[in-house]
């Protein structure tokens, strides 16, 4: 009886102790919201608008990096939208005279990085000062720096202006060494998402279209360098090549840098364009707190929604990428609330699972047929991506963005050679004769292969018969630019994928426009994740164990990690783009 009591008492004070530590967490994501939700910012005099290290600009609320396991993270995240709305304020607000970049590494991506530069650039025109300061600068920090008016080095500095280029990594020697087998179905001779599994090398149009990619961005980016900083694109190339920029005295002759300074000398020198003695302080204010201290506009009038989808396209219900049911729910909601004029869908997504894509693009011609939709692309749109933009009564691209894509593709592994080799075999009782058209020990049937074929054949029919009604043009023609082939935002402009380069502002004012609102307000969807939620999210199982991989091999490394043992994933028939750019 003693040991009876003893467990039973044991067991409470267990359930006691978990609550306690469950509202012990809750209690600390009240106060860290609170703090980071925090309005009562005031705005000094003489102030200085500053672009940091702690700036991490995303690009959908579903990217923000939130709850218990990043609760020491003091970095805010702050959306694209606002960061640009900020910027055009602080243009002529009088209490801001100028900006200050000091970052040496950026946490956005390009076409964010694009927009915020612009939006510098236009800052400008007020008359206002612009300077930037690096330390050990990277491609993407010193491509958003040399946009001011001048660019201050440390004298121990240096900046990482290299170029770019892309590393294809192959497994074909490494399945067939250890017994793997990969059966490969694709629609598309440049679909080279499944080439590391076919070849040891690169095809000649993986080459043929990384080399446009590459050449098309790098040329967007460095013309632009080089016009802000007065230098002659032949020279500059010469720069480029010659890796000048790693010496900060190299930095200096070749004018990449306007002076070699420490940083406390170059708050001095900010205090002196401001006319100020040496006893006052220098006021400097991050984004994210600018962005704070304006009050909210009234949201009680005529809205553009801004629906953001961010990551992967899947099926089911999530929240940290695009799930099917979840944005199925939200154009739903969209679509039935009558504030709500018009619909801007920022896509920023390589693909994922066609059935997925499907469904949304069908919930997204159920909203299109009650009010406006207008799609605007980030970093990527490609493939399931892009097919999700086909409801658009018009598309704006970047030109940075990566598009197309239109291809399809499956993957299938199996471990037959492997397992043998093991002594491990199988055998098939079934009902039918394809019960088992594929296992992981035997692989797929020759008439699954015929029948999975047709499946990838058919949703490539199904992807172009939508592209060719929403872009106007035969299947001849999508076909001929198709075939798996990612373009940049440039391209997808000439060759009729894109309807304008602009800027998702851009797209929500012809939103705007074609709802016919002269007055509005902007809102984004889907909604942030309140504390308590997030603490339950970040509680998951599932969850917690894909954060501790992702963070030892890498986010690409985990990805590659899930094709070959996400049965899910395994299984599906994939509209997804072959790789991501990111210059660093």
């Amino acid at each position: 009886m003693k040991s009876f009591f003893k467990n039973v008492l044991a067991n409470i004070v267990a359930i006691v102790i978990l609550c306690a530590v469950f509202f012990f967490f809750f209690i600390i994501m009240l106060v860290f919201s609170s703090m980071s939700s925090d309005k009562s910012v005031t705005v000094k005099k003489n102030s200085v608008l500053t672009i940091n290290l702690k700036t991490i600009i995303i690009d959908s609320p579903t990217e923000e990096q939130t709850g218990i396991f990043n609760i020491n993270n003091q970095n805010k995240s702050i959306l694209i939208y606002d960061a640009l709305e900020a910027i055009e304020k602080a243009k002529t607000d009088d209490n801001i005279k100028g900006i200050s970049i000091e970052a040496d590494d950026l946490n956005a991506g390009i076409t964010q990085i694009d927009d915020l530069r612009n939006a510098i650039q236009d800052f400008k025109k007020s008359g206002k000062f612009v300077y930037a300061y690096g330390n050990a600068a990277s491609q993407i920090s010193y491509y958003l720096g040399s946009v001011a008016d001048q660019y201050f080095l440390n004298p121990s500095g240096m900046i990482e202006l290299k170029g770019l280029a892309t590393e294809v990594t192959f497994f074909k020697d490494f399945a067939d060494k250890y017994g793997i087998g990969i059966e490969v179905i694709r629609h598309g001779k440049f679909k080279s998402a499944v080439e590391p599994f076919l070849r040891n090398d690169i095809s000649p149009e993986n080459k043929e279209q990384l080399s446009t990619l590459l050449n098309d961005i790098w040329k967007n980016t460095s013309t632009k360098i080089a016009t802000s900083r007065k230098i002659d694109s032949t020279q500059f190339r010469t720069i480029v090549d010659s890796l000048y920029g790693m010496i900060p005295e190299q930095s200096l002759k070749y004018k990449l840098a306007d002076k070699l300074i420490q940083k406390t000398e170059y708050d001095e020198l900010i205090k002196s364009k401001l006319s100020l003695k040496e006893k006052d302080k220098l006021n400097k204010i991050s984004l994210g707190k600018y962005i704070n201290s304006y009050s909210e506009d009234d949201k009680s009038g005529d809205k553009i929604a801004v629906l953001y989808a961010s990551g992967s396209i899947n099926n089911g219900d999530g929240y940290n990428e695009i799930y099917s049911e979840k944005y199925i729910k939200y154009i739903k909601e969209l679509q039935e609330n009558d504030k709500v004029k018009a619909v801007v869908f920022r896509i920023n997504s390589p693909g994922g699972s066609a059935n997925a894509s499907d469904e949304i693009l069908f919930e997204l011609q159920q909203l299109k047929k009650k009010k406006p939709l207008v799609v605007s692309f980030g970093d990527y749109a490609a493939s399931g991506g892009y097919y999700i933009a086909m409801a658009a009564d018009k598309i704006y691209s970047e030109p940075n963005t990566l598009t197309g894509s239109i291809g399809v593709f499956g993957v299938i592994p199996y471990y037959k050679d492997i397992a043998n080799k093991n002594g491990i075999r199988s055998d098939i009782v079934a009902t039918n004769a394809n019960s088992q058209y594929y296992s992981g020990l035997n692989g797929v049937t020759p008439y699954g292969v015929s029948m999975i074929t047709r499946s990838v054949e058919g949703t490539y029919k199904r992807f172009v018969h939508f592209v060719t009604q929403n872009r106007k043009q035969s299947f001849e023609q999508i076909d001929s630019i198709g075939g798996g082939r990612v373009w940049s935002g440039t391209r997808a402009k000439q060759i009729g994928l894109v309807d304008e380069l602009g800027t998702l502002n851009d797209a929500v004012k012809f939103a705007a426009q074609k709802a016919r609102l002269k007055n509005y307000n902007v809102a984004s969807y889907p909604k942030k994740m309140s504390p308590f939620e997030q603490i339950f999210k970040d509680l998951n199982e599932d969850d917690i164990s894909a954060r501790v991989i992702k963070s030892k091999i890498g986010k690409a490394n985990y990805e590659i990690l899930q094709q070959i043992t996400d049965e899910k994933l395994r299984s599906e028939v994939k509209m997804e783009m072959p790789y991501q750019i990111k210059i660093n």
